[in-house]
């Protein structure tokens, strides 16, 4: 054989049905964002794919999809919210607040 090892690699071919699980990936996570790869693998597969998990993270790794972070609330410093008047009688509501010192 007169040719090259290096033309002689595999070549992977993409299967034929990966640009409609691709746009089913997608339609989920614009519908559920804060779901990750697992549970978006979970309803392809309740819809009727089959499809393996890897498969899913393999695309999800490629399309570059990330789930976003949760917003933690900021904390009233100094107060508690039941402490606060109320927008309607404008009374504070009884507050009790124990403090341990060490």
């Amino acid at each position: 054989m007169d040719q090259p090892r290096s033309s002689q690699r595999y070549q992977s071919e993409t299967p034929d049905d990966e640009p409609a699980l691709l746009k089913q990936i997608l339609e989920l996570v614009r519908r559920y964002p804060h779901f990750g790869y697992r549970r978006i693998g979970r309803m392809i597969q309740a819809a009727g794919w089959k499809v393996n998990l890897k498969r899913i993270y393999r695309l999800w790794r490629r399309e570059g999809l990330k789930v976003p972070p949760e917003t933690e609330e900021k904390a009233c410093i100094g107060y508690k919210r039941e402490c606060l008047p109320s927008p309607s009688t404008g009374k504070e509501k009884p507050c009790v607040v124990l403090g341990f010192y060490f």
